[in-house]
């Protein structure tokens, strides 16, 4: 017997990964660290790891042909004189025109008002075909004030003040020259063609106080007719929630680390922030102790994609959910029907994430004219509002089994666990037990 038939077979390291690896080559051969779009993709406790229980004996379910379940909601009544309700609990995340095509914006305003919903204009100001085709629109008012201006304001329905994203909480955003058009560039007061990167923190204040003063800069810019939100990462929900709320807001959005973004450092994605089951629960105790429940309302985005995600997040505290990546491949995005031109790309159809190259073969995140033309927006709103609709439904039928008349009805007793993990985290039973892991316990 020789020595080399001694030899093991091959084991790779479970920490030095093949993609471990090729992005230490990647980082040794450049010198500069890896940028992309997208949220997190390794996997963290999530809304998967929760189950409804449903209704048998002791729960009476809805039968879905002859009993109703409602899905309307209605956000900011707290001070705003013209507070929005929309049909469904399922809202259209902040994605710029710059990061987005122009067809995309308008295809998002489409299938967002065809499905009786609300879109958002993200960074860089807001575009008159996105205006005109959203029904209900949502104002960004970010650090970099970009395309930022009192008319727009007062255009729209309501205005989001973001302090954070679920990608980046504490980090600015990325738009690289190659998307800087000669449209983007006037709309951002920039030079076209040069790369820009969006500041971390707004210029004009400091802290919860000076946000209270601009939140009320806000409500008379616009006469006090739209509800303000505020926009926060998931990293510290409870009191970042808590101070927003005593600074004014009129309702909450927390986006958790799975929520995407254009374009930034992978290592953040990756590893800032924390799982959007994680910051659920917090940030709706905070509204319950300051007593606003029912006069504040909270939205949760990072990661949700069917109605079962909408229906676990409303049970655990929110009162409507919002969607970015989801939207956008309803859209089209990684379709793979496009295979052989990812494959060009050096990528493949459902991994494509270089959307700050100005490539996409779609058409939905460029603007390369050439390939934006390629998205039919009329087309691509319908399939939005086709996939809207779906996962509302998806909702109701959960909702239904729990006997519930409504989705806002559903409550952390409707759901369990899988994992300690996620029952620790959601503060919901591990199934088949009635064990809450932290609750009531004494360590020793």
């Amino acid at each position: 017997m020789t020595v080399q038939s001694l030899r093991t077979y091959p084991r790779k390291s479970a920490t030095f990964d093949d993609y471990t690896l090729s992005e230490i080559r990647r980082a040794a051969a450049t010198g500069i660290y890896d940028i992309r779009g997208g949220g997190a993709k390794r996997k963290i406790p999530s809304l998967d790891d929760l189950l409804f229980l449903g209704a048998s004996m002791s729960r009476y379910p809805l039968e879905g042909y002859r009993e109703s379940c409602g899905t309307d909601v209605l956000l900011g009544n707290r001070f705003a004189k013209n507070p929005i309700k929309l049909e469904i609990p399922i809202t259209i995340a902040g994605m710029s025109f710059g990061s987005l095509s122009a067809q995309a914006k308008e295809a998002l305003g489409r299938g967002a008002s065809t499905a009786g919903t609300s879109t958002t204009t993200g960074d860089g100001g807001m575009t008159p075909e996105e205006r005109k085709q959203s029904k209900t629109l949502v104002y960004q008012y970010l650090p970099s004030r970009y395309g930022m201006n009192p008319d727009d304001l007062r255009k729209a329905d309501a205005i989001e003040v973001v302090v954070g994203q679920g990608a980046k909480p504490g980090g600015g955003g990325m738009l690289l020259g190659q998307k800087i058009s000669d449209r983007v560039a006037e709309m951002r007061n920039l030079p076209k063609g040069i790369d820009q990167r969006s500041a971390c923190r707004h210029p004009d204040w400091t802290g919860p106080d000076d946000l209270e003063i601009k939140i009320n800069e806000l409500r008379e810019i616009t006469d006090w007719e739209k509800p303000i939100f505020v926009k926060i990462g998931g990293a510290r929900p409870y009191y970042d929630t808590a101070l927003s709320v005593k600074a004014g807001a009129d309702v909450i959005v927390i986006d958790g680390m799975q929520g995407g973004t254009a374009a930034t450092q992978e290592v953040f994605i990756e590893h800032v922030g924390q799982p959007t089951l994680a910051c659920i629960r917090p940030a709706a105790r905070a509204i319950q102790e300051l007593g606003m429940d029912q006069k504040v309302q909270l939205i949760v985005s990072g990661g949700i994609r069917n109605g079962a995600d909408v229906g676990k997040a409303l049970a655990l505290g929110a009162d409507a959910v919002s969607i970015g990546t989801a939207a956008l491949v309803a859209l089209g995005d990684n379709d793979p029907k496009m295979e052989n031109e990812y494959q060009k790309l050096g990528t493949t159809a459902g991994a494509y994430d270089d959307w700050h190259e100005g490539q996409d073969p779609v058409g939905i995140t460029t603007q390369n004219p050439e390939l934006s033309k390629r998205l039919d927006p009329v087309l691509a709103g319908q399939k939005l509002s086709n996939y809207l609709k779906v996962i509302t439904m998806e909702v109701q039928t959960i909702a239904r089994a729990c006997g519930k008349s409504h989705v806002k009805n559903l409550e952390p007793e409707d759901l369990v666990a899988l994992t300690i993990e996620a029952a620790a985290i959601a503060k919901v039973p591990l199934c088949g037990t009635d064990w809450i892991p932290g609750k009531n316990e004494i360590f020793h």
